[in-house]
């Protein structure tokens, strides 16, 4: 087959050409933003799940929606150990500029801007590190709002200050964070406060957040009322149909067809995981000779595309890992067998590896903080990376 007529993106976050299995969550995403508009209430959303289960592709999406719909929109992705006061103001920064020039009332327009200014400026020096952005230096810092240093009241103003200049035009705002689990505790529970906040007031805000599996207990241990604030969308592997949809439609679009064997063989490779889906997609066309793609072709294709997962997806999270953060995570995949690497009690961990439970805290700390494993619930341990047992065990073979 033509690779340039290759319809396959097995890009990390890349939007696939048939975004299969994602239809329910969608059409509810609609019905919020019509609601919400509509000044009717309704709760921010949270996607959990695996990496490289679309939870990316699916929050950009669902921004793309609200784009449509002329809401003012900003993302931010959340990173460790950083504030996220200047990325929320960039990101409503962002959103304003969707809104502003639609606004009749320029000195409304104005006046958001200096409470978006003062709001940026209690940003501490440690936390502009590796950020350009600045905040508007066409006005001045507004004094008395969403300046006073504590984070949960700042953002109440600022969240309320947009919501009301969106809601002047009949829309919304939608905040957007990816990796939502690496916001620090204290500024979590300022957003679930100001949430909170705007939920009561029924304003026309919306905070979507992705985040691994463990990302609702962590709302959860954040404010004990997350459990009702957000609606938790768990975001999974995709079944049978839909996986042949994510293969079929972009196949048929370039007059391409499979055979059902090659369906079944690419379902069996996979497990549905939609970047598994398009890595495997991607090599197989490349390596079909003709249509339709075949069993065989699959076969062909194959250990090519497992070597780039085992570089680039599984690889390059091995090599972030310290010695002894490799060694618990190759304890953890031994457990794993037959369990589909699923959670692993953490004292069978350190019974396998012959030592304290205690003295494997730090590994089990740092592969924690660089996103390698989750504990979902206390005394557990599970790798965020699905098949990243059955790549630890090969490796170790």
């Amino acid at each position: 087959m033509d690779p340039i007529r290759n319809p396959y993106a097995p890009g990390a976050g890349q939007r696939p050409p048939e975004l299969a299995g994602r239809d329910i969550e969608v059409r509810q995403f609609e019905v919020v933003l019509e609601r919400v508009a509509a000044g009717r209430p309704e709760r921010s959303l949270v996607l959990s799940g695996l990496r490289g289960v679309g939870k990316t592709v699916l929050l950009n999406t669902l921004r793309s929606q609200a784009i449509k719909r002329a809401w003012g929109t900003g993302k931010i992705e959340a990173r460790p150990e950083q504030s996220i006061r200047l990325p929320i103001a960039q990101a409503l920064h962002t959103a304003m500029r969707e809104l502003g020039h639609r606004h009749r009332d320029d000195e409304r327009v104005d006046q958001f801007s200096a409470v978006l200014k003062a709001f940026a400026l209690r940003t501490g020096a440690e936390d502009r590190k590796g950020i350009r952005w600045h905040p508007p230096v066409d006005v001045a810092a507004a004094k008395g709002r969403a300046d006073s240093g504590d984070l949960e009241m700042d953002l109440i103003e600022l969240f309320t200050d947009a919501a009301d200049l969106a809601g002047d035009l009949s829309v919304g705002v939608g905040l957007f964070i990816d990796e939502m689990q690496d916001i620090s505790p204290d500024d979590l529970s300022a957003l679930c406060a100001a949430c909170h906040e705007i939920s009561q007031q029924s304003a026309p805000l919306v905070v979507v957040g992705a985040g691994l599996p463990h990302l609702p207990a962590v709302l959860s241990a954040s404010k004990s009322y997350s459990e009702r604030l957000f609606r938790y969308v768990r975001v999974d592997r995709l079944a049978r149909d839909a996986c042949d949809r994510a293969l079929m439609v972009p196949a048929e679009s370039e007059g391409v067809q499979y055979d059902e064997e090659a369906l079944d063989e690419l379902y069996a490779q996979t497990d549905g995981y939609p970047y598994f889906v398009q890595a495997f997609a991607h090599s197989t066309w490349d390596h079909a000779p003709t249509s339709p793609i075949t069993i065989k072709d699959v076969a062909v294709a194959a250990p090519e595309a497992s070597a780039e997962l085992t570089v680039g997806f599984f690889g390059s999270r091995y090599e972030r890992a310290t010695p002894a953060e490799r060694e618990y995570m190759r304890a953890m995949a031994e457990l794993g067998i037959g369990v589909d690497d699923g959670s692993v009690p953490t004292a069978e961990v350190a019974s396998t590896l012959n030592r304290k439970p205690q003295s494997l805290s730090p590994a089990r700390d740092g592969l924690i903080k660089k996103g390698l494993v989750f504990s979902a619930e206390r005394g557990t341990v599970a790798f965020t990376v699905p098949h990243f047992g059955k790549f630890l065990r090969t490796r170790t073979a």
